[in-house]
């Protein structure tokens, strides 16, 4: 299995950006999906979640109405994508899945991680 995440960059506040998650090796009926980030000098947090299994979609308070997660089963991808993009949403941005979890798992919960893209805003 592998995760390859990409799509992050430099964005004025207010703007926004479309990460996506190449997922390879998954079964997405069986697997929640997620999206971590992680400033510098602070822990990963969850960003937004996932799970067809399941039938959920979470968000952080912090993102609701701003940030989207949504999937493209035939292209293997999850997207997230983030409008509205404030200062505090910069950080190093990592998707995760795992078979075992439930949507809202910490990070420890999740045994597949991608390689991070880095979103940085710009005031």
């Amino acid at each position: 299995v592998q995760l390859q995440a990409s799509g992050g960059g430099l964005v004025q506040a207010g703007g926004s950006l479309r990460l996506s998650c190449a997922a390879s090796g998954f079964t997405f009926d069986r697997t929640v999906f997620a999206w971590f980030r992680q400033a510098p000098g602070k822990e990963r947090e969850g960003v937004a979640c996932w799970s067809k299994r399941d039938g959920i979609t979470r968000y952080a308070d912090s993102v609701k109405g701003r940030f989207t997660i949504s999937s493209d089963n035939a292209k293997n991808t999850v997207y997230l994508q983030m409008n509205g993009l404030k200062s505090e949403d910069a950080a190093v941005y990592y998707c995760a899945a795992d078979g075992r979890v439930l949507c809202g798992s910490s990070v420890q919960g999740f045994d597949n991680w991608g390689q991070g893209t880095q979103v940085t805003v710009s005031s």
